[in-house]
């Protein structure tokens, strides 16, 4: 492969530009976006980004999930391209860069070999996958998982929101389900950018991080069963407070994953408590844990002796316990080739980098299985996501894209 020029960068301000402007749609209430899957924003996004594509040469193609993918030509229209993307939907109480940067830091690949004059061998085709955040329509990264086999297109369709409306009836009202059928393109690579959403990067105080695995995720949704009681007048040897047993094997949750450390976590973040009155101790709760390692193996070992250690709470206690695996995927190694694009791609800019292992989930993740893939992650403030305070700098989002451009180029091979 022919790198790139060292002095070739992209336009920061019209990047940052590019971002305010998406941003204008589909505000929060402070500050943020609210700019969830196959609303009416949504649409109006999605216009506004296909406008930007054409208006630098790419043609744009829409499969049945709603994915979308402007392809910018290379000089061997049979080569396979190489894909570059992420997503334009938000959170409800989302930020201005949690995907968008990856999908305008693509645009802004091709806008920039425009200015430059630059092509490549293989076609560049930038992606907006549908309902990558999944908080609409569950789960998370829903079409890129169609598009790589994971969910059938008719289950897909058939997601509701809390209205009881489907995705596939939404994809319609909103005029973005298109003919192309999904997961049927051929690709030579797929890079991804996207802020860390985590703290690391900001205070490590490194520009640029290479994702070399995504961590593998573990939902078991846990029901602890005892007896609703009056919490004045039952006396303490008598109760069987299912609460009380929630909160020990909590306790064991945050025991098991700090014996992993330091890649491996774990929480609880959905709890229901009945019936969750005042004065009665609690018969039932519902929760469900959430472990996450780069390590299969590990991931294993925590289920496991969450599960031992939670009967014999239970046990212990005279409660009932249940549980049910709701969620999950395996961890993802990242193509080695990519990696070491983006890897070089960083030195050969000046720029600070280190390798990082992905603490969420992404549709490169789903990709993955699909194509070479890898990720660029730039510093978010506090590691903040998910939230309308998430806040990023110029010169980060500049760095990601940078490092972005030249990893796409060097494996799209530059021409002259």
């Amino acid at each position: 492969m022919t790198a790139p020029a060292s002095n070739m960068r992209i336009n920061a301000d019209r990047l940052w530009d590019s971002l305010m402007e998406m941003a204008k749609i589909g505000p929060g209430v402070a500050g943020g976006n609210n700019r969830q899957t196959l609303t009416d924003d949504d649409a109006e996004g999605r216009a506004l980004f296909q406008n930007w594509c054409e208006t630098a040469g790419c043609t744009m193609g829409l499969d049945t999930m709603g994915n979308m993918f402007a392809r910018f030509e290379g000089t061997d229209p049979d080569a396979l391209p190489v894909y570059v993307g992420s997503h334009l939907d938000t959170q409800p109480t989302g930020g201005k860069y949690d995907g968008v940067l990856g999908v305008l830091g693509g645009l802004e690949i091709l806008r920039s070999l425009n200015d430059l004059g630059v092509k490549t061998k293989h076609p560049i085709v930038v992606t907006n996958w549908t309902n990558e955040e999944g908080t609409r329509f569950a789960p998370a990264m829903l079409a890129s998982g169609v598009f790589a086999g994971m969910h059938t297109e008719e289950w897909a369709y058939t997601r509701q929101d809390a209205d009881g409306l489907t995705f596939g009836d939404e994809l319609v009202r909103i005029g973005w389900r298109g003919d192309e059928p999904v997961g049927q393109r051929k690709m030579h690579a797929f890079f991804e950018l996207h802020i860390e959403q985590g703290p690391i990067l900001e205070a490590e105080d490194v520009q640029v991080g290479v994702v070399t695995h995504g961590q593998g995720l573990s939902w078991t949704q846990v029901t602890v069963t005892g007896n609703d009681a009056h919490t004045g007048s039952t006396p303490m040897p008598m109760r069987h407070n299912a609460g009380l047993g929630m909160a020990r094997m909590l306790e064991l949750v945050d025991e098991i994953a700090w014996s992993h450390r330091p890649d491996a976590v774990g929480a609880a973040g959905h709890i229901d408590v009945f019936p969750n009155s005042r004065n009665v101790i609690p018969g039932k709760v519902v929760f469900t844990v959430d472990f996450r390692s780069p390590q299969l193996a590990v991931i294993e070992d925590m289920e496991a002796r969450f599960k031992i250690g939670s009967e014999k709470i239970a046990d212990d206690m005279g409660l009932g316990v249940a549980f049910e695996k709701v969620g999950g995927f395996d961890p993802v190694e990242f193509d080695e080739g990519c990696v070491t694009a983006v890897r070089n791609a960083a030195e050969r800019l000046g720029y600070t980098h280190r390798n990082l292992v992905s603490g969420a989930g992404h549709d490169a993740c789903w990709i993955n299985r699909m194509a070479p893939t890898a990720m660029v992650m730039c510093p978010c403030v506090d590691g903040l996501s998910h939230n309308e305070a998430e806040e990023i700098s110029k010169e980060w989002a500049a760095a990601g894209a940078d490092v972005l451009m030249h990893a796409v180029l060097e494996t799209a091979e530059v021409v002259g």
